[in-house]
């Protein structure tokens, strides 16, 4: 009898290869695990990454990345299901803020604009009216030309923090 071989999809090679790198090592960031990855000969883009931590319902705690089984840095209770901070959006996908007027435009790694946008709403940071994102960028549209300053002045922290 004759047994076709049959491929095993790219995407479930690379989940596979994810779920073994955090079983055998600590990973503490996206640029991190994408880094491990690449060493593998797994080349993913940002946003890819994160639709597979998505996919994976990977937490996150203080010592990194973990299964949901309990496989990796994050142990059981270190883990609440809240959703990433913006600290943690900005150090994964922020690059640069800039002022222009009562706006901030709010650069980010090709995938990183609409997770950082979402993280940066649900701060209800009074300053912002609103944020539209894109793929790399997010517009910050602030109530007047101060508290725009302000707000980009925050982000800047942030992302040197």
């Amino acid at each position: 009898m004759f047994f076709a071989r049959r491929e095993v999809p790219v995407k479930t090679q690379r989940l596979n290869i994810i779920r073994e790198v955090l079983t055998q090592t600590p990973v503490t960031s996206q640029d991190e695990l994408r880094r491990k990855l690449r060493r593998r000969g797994i080349h993913v883009t940002q946003a890819t990454l994160s639709r597979d931590i998505h996919e994976l319902q990977l937490l996150k705690g203080p010592r990194g990345y973990a299964l949901p089984n309990g496989n990796g840095a994050a142990t059981a209770g270190e883990e609440d299901d809240q959703p990433p901070s913006l600290k943690e959006m900005m150090d994964g996908f922020g690059l640069r803020a800039i002022q222009a007027m009562n706006q901030v435009v709010l650069k980010t790694v090709l995938g990183g604009a609409q997770p950082v946008a979402a993280a940066l709403d649900l701060e209800g940071w009074p300053e912002i009216a609103g944020t539209i994102a894109g793929d790399d960028t997010v517009l910050i549209i602030c109530t007047d030309t101060r508290q725009a300053g302000e707000v980009a002045t925050r982000l800047r922290t942030i992302l040197q923090g």
